[in-house]
């Protein structure tokens, strides 16, 4: 086994882990791993496509938390979304929007972190909800990564580990299949992406299983504490990836 190899199956084994247990964030710890030996070309549908391996095998563990109702503003906001943010790769810099929302995450979570743990933001509705699934999906057509924003709205919300777990388990896998799907319509995909893909299912699959049972052990103080923390390593990967790219 080459050394490349031997560091995209560590990503995918680390990534599924973090996804297992928190329903986010593959695509930011494996591409925070996989960019010391993966074209970036490459490893964009890689993320993608491992997010969405790591959500279905978790499913069967999380999809009692899940609430049509809850869920169908955030991906009929997404699934417009998603196009755009293809669209937007063409005209945007990836890094420059990536540091954008490095910055943001890194500024916002711990203010979450400071409010009274029972603290809800109750207004905006369905409304808002959309406009949240809308943000996640033009930042998955765009960098791949739609689960924090739609993450960290509905922990301000306050809705429960397990609801949010479900619901946001399903909108991932929707804008997961979307974006995947703009890519191979966009020839992004190639033969050698495909046998990638046949290795990273395997090494992320039990990570994520230990990730979601872990998951299940955690109160509820301690699952919006976890996510925050871990969206704040999210910003920082962002922040310090798009730094080492332009240096």
């Amino acid at each position: 086994m080459d050394a490349a190899l031997l560091i995209v199956l560590v990503g995918a084994a680390a990534a599924g882990f973090a996804q297992g247990v928190s329903g986010f964030a593959f695509s930011l710890v494996a591409l925070s791993v996989w960019a010391w030996a993966v074209d970036p070309q490459m490893a964009a549908p890689m993320a993608v496509f491992g997010a969405l391996a790591g959500q279905l095998v978790a499913l069967p563990w999380v999809w009692r938390g899940f609430e049509l109702k809850r869920l169908l503003p955030l991906v009929m906001g997404g699934l417009i979304g998603v196009p755009l943010g293809a669209y937007l790769l063409q005209w945007l810099d990836p890094t420059i929007f990536r540091f954008s929302l490095g910055l943001f995450l890194l500024a916002y979570c711990p203010l979450m972190l400071l409010l009274p743990s029972g603290y809800k933001w109750e207004h905006g509705g369905r409304g808002a909800d959309g406009i949240a699934g809308f943000a996640g999906g033009v930042l998955g057509g765009l960098a791949g990564i739609s689960g924090p924003v739609p993450t960290l709205w509905t922990t301000l919300r306050g809705w429960d580990k397990n609801t949010q777990r479900g619901v946001l388990q399903a909108f991932n896998i929707a804008m997961h299949v979307a974006t995947l799907t703009a890519y191979a319509a966009s020839g992004s995909i190639t033969r050698e992406t495909l046998v990638m893909f046949a290795w990273i299912t395997p090494a992320l699959a039990i990570p994520a299983i230990l990730g979601v049972l872990l998951f299940h052990r955690l109160n509820a103080q301690a699952f919006r504490r976890l996510i925050l923390i871990l969206l704040m390593i999210s910003g920082t990967t962002l922040v310090w990836g798009s730094l080492a790219h332009w240096l």
